[in-house]
């Protein structure tokens, strides 16, 4: 679903918080189906559990809008911003990243209590909220966007290492492939814009617009399809090295490729393995 622009700078506190609450019941929605155990699982380094996915977009309100903006705000734990912080360094100190897994305690009942109380505290403040914090809580929701779509990839990535291969969703439906080959379209190069130059939110990556210079290129009038990477494969293409950059042969090499990461073989056809499950 397509988002409206959303300018923290022209809404009122009503409209704030109705925005808010969208963002953070999304992420209570996408846990739902997850048990406790699920969302203790870190499957490896790069990845990390739901629950600490859930509390460290929290703690995020609770240590950039509610400390320095709500006068009186009590700490739900203080423990919590060692735990949950990422990578903001002045800060202070933060758990390691490969060790997220490790972290049975808070449970998931805590966690959530976490989220209720800095929740009620937020929405509180909403009506006389500073203009200084408006960015920051618009940045915060982006953040926990971030986030969710983490939580999606990281689950993903867990359930496929598992061989009873769960689904996080079941009844959801995979898109169908469309018919007929590919065609490529001719697209004139040149000077383009690239980079943000609007007013509305952006990550200060995407800044500043600043002209590039792009060459003429081609590019398919469709996604690339299941059907064309299991031509790729039968064409040997995980056998070639000329097909790839030396890179990406050496890691192929290196970790054994002979399919795309979420596709399994079983009885001659292969399957694969998504938020829905393992589909043919």
């Amino acid at each position: 679903m397509e988002e409206a622009v959303f300018c923290p700078e022209d809404v009122n506190g009503a409209q704030f918080a109705e925005r808010y609450q969208q963002v953070r019941n999304h992420t209570e929605a996408l846990s739902a189906p997850l048990t406790p155990e699920d969302q203790c699982v870190q499957s490896m380094p790069d990845a990390s559990p739901v629950k600490w996915h859930r509390a460290h977009t929290t703690w995020f309100f609770e240590q950039f809008i509610l400390i320095p903006y709500a006068p009186g705000y009590q700490l739900f734990d203080l423990q919590f911003s060692y735990l949950f912080n990422s990578y903001y360094d002045t800060v202070g100190q933060r758990h390691p990243r490969p060790m997220r897994g490790l972290l049975t305690r808070p449970s998931c009942d805590r966690v959530r209590e976490y989220r209720e109380h800095v929740d009620s505290a937020v929405i509180r403040m909403m009506s006389s909220l500073p203009g200084a914090a408006r960015p920051l809580l618009e940045l915060g929701l982006h953040h926990e966007q971030q986030h969710q779509e983490l939580l999606l990839t990281d689950m993903l990535h867990a359930f496929a290492n598992s061989p009873l291969h769960p689904a996080m969703f079941p009844s959801m439906v995979e898109p169908v492939e469309s018919s007929g080959p590919a065609s490529f379209r001719f697209c004139d190069g040149g000077v383009v814009q690239i980079g943000h130059g609007g007013g509305d939110f952006c990550f200060d990556n995407e800044t500043p617009a600043h002209q590039a210079l792009l060459a003429d290129f081609e590019i398919s009038d469709r996604l690339v399809r299941n059907s064309d990477w299991l031509a790729f494969i039968t064409d040997g293409g995980y056998r070639i090295p000329t097909l790839w950059m030396s890179d990406g042969w050496a890691r192929a090499q290196a970790e054994a490729w002979t399919a795309p990461l979420y596709w399994r073989e079983q009885d001659g056809a292969w399957w694969q393995m998504g938020l829905a499950g393992l589909v043919p």
